[in-house]
């Protein structure tokens, strides 16, 4: 894992995955309580090494990382760690009450009366929804007193819940999506979970299913299990897991429809489960089309990362839409250069695949315009303001999205008059400069005063449509200049290196975890701006020539040929 990485990766831990893990999963608080018939287990001890109870005569310091270290036991109830405390102390800790994610190279210094503070930066924390907070920049300090039992040393006040090195984390815990539909039930939405290693991950990731999305993404999606209960813990056979509903109705069959492909998507990322079986009170599932042993290839149409076939790379080159395939000209009249584009998005139809609906912004007389029409066709002016982002489009709805003077968020329906976007909050961060859409339509990633957020898509049964919940998941990139998905779960970065003075490109989850650092190997100088999209090579703008990104350097769009002139590439959708 790179520097950055280790001190800024954050990370996302659900309660119900936590030591100690109880017969009732724990959710949401506005989610009803779902009862399995058995509790998941705890893996068993061989998932790395136990740590050590205290040694005799250990100092307060000594109590006081092994109380930290203690933290990464895979035991329920975590009974090395309460080893370290007094005896009234071990009773009343609960080890449940949420994460503190630290770095491994934390600070203990002694103070006054057996006292001992501890401080370390601040990965990301976890409440008892598991509901995580980015660290950023932030400190993580914690005063422990110590008392004297019996010639040893014991913490007296130890906070609720862990206190987890991030290298710990690591190593115990998995990355993985619940999935939940989008509102047009065209593809299912990754909403990430930290899972502990072993056997009782199916298990507890369908119980997350039925807690309900995350509160910051809960308005932007359905989730057709809500209220169906587990009758038992899911069974794996051989490569197919069966799972055990109650409380659900098998009519009208439409609600399966969209209940087994969110099951299947999400169970068939373990690793061994290549198929799903969907039982209903005991009786097997039968739905027409599917086989009673369900894969992701019975529910291709939901795939979250699908990409048209015809979603090649575009960019632009002197005003003109070109493609990255041999570099010719779109054979339309955005292709000749008559519109004078500086940047441009295009969205298929979501059946055939085929490029439909093209809008464009371009500069005239010193104000932006936005010109939207058929792909293969003329243009027509349906913006003009002071400024426009570059435009963005979402493989579930033909509409574009711009943000019109820095503030204001406009969508434009294909065919249709311009319609607003509430979006409350977004003024008060500052001046937006770059609005990326995901692939879903689901949520939206924004760049605000150099700041990159990651917010959600609010469609109410009015009409209306809202970008809500706003957070920013990388605070410690400096000076962010372009955002693109990389998929429906992980972002493409350009932005400023603190250290130097540059800028780089990174990939970060959707939720904050695992900020990394792409090669920029092949530049022939700093990139200005990023497209990419699910399964394909992205491509960047530096020294306004196209460059794409194949095998961790960064290449000319033909092997061996000069670098083609342009500028602010993207994919259709």
């Amino acid at each position: 894992m790179t520097r950055r990485s280790a001190r800024l990766a954050v990370l996302v831990a659900l309660v119900a995955l936590l030591p100690g893990l109880a017969a009732c999963s724990t959710v949401p608080q506005e989610s009803a309580t779902v009862q399995i018939t058995q509790a998941p287990q705890r893996p068993p001890r061989d998932v790395g090494i136990e740590p050590r109870p205290p040694e005799a005569g250990a100092t307060t310091e000594e109590i006081v990382r092994g109380f930290i270290e203690a933290a990464a036991s895979t035991l329920a109830g975590h009974p090395v760690a309460r080893q370290h405390l007094t005896e009234q102390a071990a009773e009343s800790w609960s080890d449940e009450a949420g994460i503190s994610v630290i770095s491994p190279s934390f600070a203990v210094v002694t103070g006054d009366e057996g006292s001992v503070t501890v401080t370390a930066d601040l990965v990301g924390t976890v409440d008892q929804r598991g509901i995580f907070a980015v660290g950023g920049a932030g400190e993580f300090t914690r005063v422990f007193n110590l008392e004297e039992v019996e010639g040893e040393w014991r913490i007296s006040n130890p906070p609720d819940g862990l206190i987890l090195l991030q290298p710990d984390f690591e190593r115990l815990y998995h990355r993985r999506q619940a999935y939940f539909l989008d509102p047009t039930v065209q593809r299912v939405v990754p909403d990430p979970r930290y899972l502990i290693t072993g056997d009782a991950q199916p298990t507890v990731l369908v119980n997350q299913l039925l807690a309900g999305p995350s509160s910051s993404l809960a308005a932007g999606v359905r989730n057709p299990l809500s209220g169906v209960q587990l009758r038992s813990t899911i069974t794996v056979a051989g490569q197919t897991a069966v799972v055990d509903l109650s409380g659900l109705d098998t009519e009208p069959a439409p609600l399966l429809e969209e209940i087994s492909p969110q099951l299947v998507w999400t169970l068939t990322q373990l690793p061994g489960i290549r198929s799903v079986e969907v039982r209903v009170d005991g009786d097997a599932v039968r739905l027409d089309g599917a086989p009673a042993e369900q894969t992701t290839e019975n529910w291709a149409s939901f795939d979250p990362d699908a990409v048209p076939v015809d979603g090649v790379g575009h960019y632009i080159d002197n005003g003109a839409l070109r493609v990255v395939t041999e570099g010719v000209s779109v054979q339309a009249p955005a292709g000749d250069g008559r519109y004078g584009l500086a940047s441009a998005a295009v969205k298929a139809e979501p059946r055939t695949g085929e490029l439909s609906f093209l809008v464009g912004v371009r500069t005239v007389d010193g104000r932006a315009q936005l010109l939207a029409g058929p792909y293969d066709g003329n243009l027509a002016v349906v913006l003009d303001e002071a400024t426009l982002t570059a435009p963005t489009v979402a493989a579930t709805r033909s509409e574009a999205w711009v943000v019109r003077n820095g503030t204001e968020i406009v969508r434009v329906p294909a065919g249709a008059s311009p319609l607003p976007v509430d979006a409350p909050t977004l003024p008060g961060l500052g001046r937006t400069d770059v609005l990326e859409l995901s692939p879903d339509g689901v949520r939206a990633a924004v760049v605000v005063d150099s700041t990159l957020y990651v917010g959600t898509v609010v469609r109410t049964e009015g009409g209306s449509v809202v970008l809500r919940d706003l957070r920013a998941i990388a605070p410690s990139l400096s000076q962010v200049v372009d955002v693109a998905w990389r998929d429906s779960a992980q972002l493409l970065v350009l932005a400023g290196d603190a250290g130097e003075d540059r800028t780089d490109p990174y990939t970060v989850g959707v939720d904050g975890w695992g900020l990394d650092d792409v090669s920029t190997s092949g530049l022939p100088s700093q990139p200005t701006s990023v497209a990419a999209a699910p399964a394909r090579q992205p491509l960047v703008s530096a020294g306004n020539t196209i460059w794409q990104l194949a095998g961790g350097t960064w290449v000319t769009l033909e092997r061996g040929a000069e670098p083609r002139p342009g500028t602010a590439p993207f994919f259709p959708l």
